[in-house]
């Protein structure tokens, strides 16, 4: 913008002299040279907001381009109005505008530029006139120079509705295809993260399964060989239930990575598949009260049982169990196209910190945490086309809400 005015500051100083002392035209120059110097100055303004870092908004931009606008229209009105020779200057910020910002500011240039050519089609000092020169020229429609003002209006008329229509669109489509290629950019490089993590998972899951087979076996022989010890005994139930935990992980572990997906393929009504899942959470943590509230609409639509997207919905009951370890709740309803969950928890809430980190991997708050069970949940909502929103319960405590598209998850 600012190298824009600047080649036109120069290209109007070097018309100017051009005109005065080769061409013998009478131009109000005091008006003229004021005219210049505030745009010169309205130029030194802006390469001192762009310095301070002050030229950032689509607003900005486009109110420096309607104030370059402005000045070229005084400038054509002390130099002949629309009869100026330099009038088609009119459409460089309207390209501007068309290629940069939205549709709504491309409308409202259009129309800054086409009022501003019509109002210089009348309202204009002619370039011809002597001492008393009229600040109100009509030319009549029907002489020749007449018919060929006429023409040039409709003719910057279709140049404004070629850039309107045209280039606009272009623009517009280009910056939605890039937008588009960033997402899938994002998508292919958080995909292939969960991948790698995956492979991971995998791997630790083949390795731990060994060591759990022998603690499972020992524990059991022990149970036998201290059956007369009723405090040890008690421990030793205490590691079995918790080793057979670790190895329910595992299962889990596997199917979350494609394993028992075949057998994963059964059809289940939402409700009956919500219902369950809710209460296998429970039984793992009895301790943390889990109140549902499930829409009776009348309908539950069928959907494919996905292992996957289970472990997901318990990790997000997890962490806020965890942030609530007292009592959270959840509230589900649904149409025919959407499943909508909001889990609750008592809390202190999402600090502005957590907001911006969270669905990062490896991003978290708690003291032993490795950043992982929101990071994956958020990926595999988002592979069946849903999304996981965060925000703070007006009441106290945080809010995760899961929007899920049922169209991908539906039998048949």
């Amino acid at each position: 913008m600012i190298l824009f005015r600047s080649l036109v500051i120069g290209v109007e100083l070097m018309v100017l002299v051009l005109a005065i002392y080769m061409l013998n035209v009478q131009l109000p120059v005091l008006d003229v040279l004021v005219m210049i110097g505030l745009y010169v100055a309205f130029n030194l303004y802006a390469w001192h907001c762009l310095r301070q870092g002050k030229l950032s908004s689509e607003r900005q931009f486009f109110i420096h381009l309607s104030v370059d606008v402005l000045m070229l229209a005084v400038l054509f009105y002390f130099s002949g109005g629309s009869s100026n020779p330099f009038v088609s200057l009119f459409l460089l910020p309207l390209v501007i505008v068309a290629t940069i910002l939205p549709k709504p500011y491309v409308w409202a240039m259009s129309l800054i530029v086409l009022g501003c050519y019509t109002l210089l089609m009348v309202l204009y000092i002619p370039l011809h006139g002597g001492a008393n020169m009229s600040h109100i020229h009509v030319v009549p429609a029907t002489s020749g120079f007449g018919l060929h003002v006429l023409g040039m209006w409709f003719s910057f008329l279709f140049g404004v509705s070629v850039i309107l229509f045209f280039v606009a669109t272009m623009a517009e489509a280009l910056r939605q295809r890039d937008r588009k290629l960033a997402e899938a950019r994002e998508k292919y490089l958080r995909d292939e993260h969960v991948i790698a993590l995956g492979t991971m998972a995998a791997g630790a899951a083949h390795e731990l399964g060994t060591p759990l087979g022998t603690m499972a076996v020992l524990t059991k022989e022990m149970v036998s060989e201290y059956a007369g010890q009723p405090e040890l005994l008690s421990q030793i139930e205490i590691l079995r239930s918790q080793v057979s935990r670790c190895k329910l992980a595992l299962g889990q572990l596997s199917a979350s990575a494609g394993q028992l997906r075949a057998e994963s393929g059964r059809g289940e009504s939402v409700a009956p598949y919500l219902r369950n899942l809710f209460s296998l959470w429970q039984e793992v943590h009895p301790l943390t009260p889990v109140a549902v509230e499930m829409s009776d609409t009348g309908s539950s639509p069928m959907i494919v049982v996905d292992e996957t997207l289970k472990q997901a919905i318990m990790n997000l009951l997890n962490n806020a169990a965890e942030a609530s370890p007292s009592a959270i709740a959840v509230t589900a309803s649904w149409t025919e196209a959407e499943l909508r969950l909001v889990i609750r928890d008592f809390g202190a809430g999402f600090s502005d910190d957590v907001m911006k980190g969270m669905g990062t991997p490896f991003f978290t708050t708690k003291q032993n945490g490795h950043g992982l069970g929101f990071y994956l949940a958020q990926a595999v909502v988002s592979r069946f086309g849903g999304a996981v929103e965060l925000m703070n319960h007006p009441e106290g405590g945080a809010c995760i809400t899961v929007l899920l598209p049922l169209h991908e998850l539906k039998v048949g």
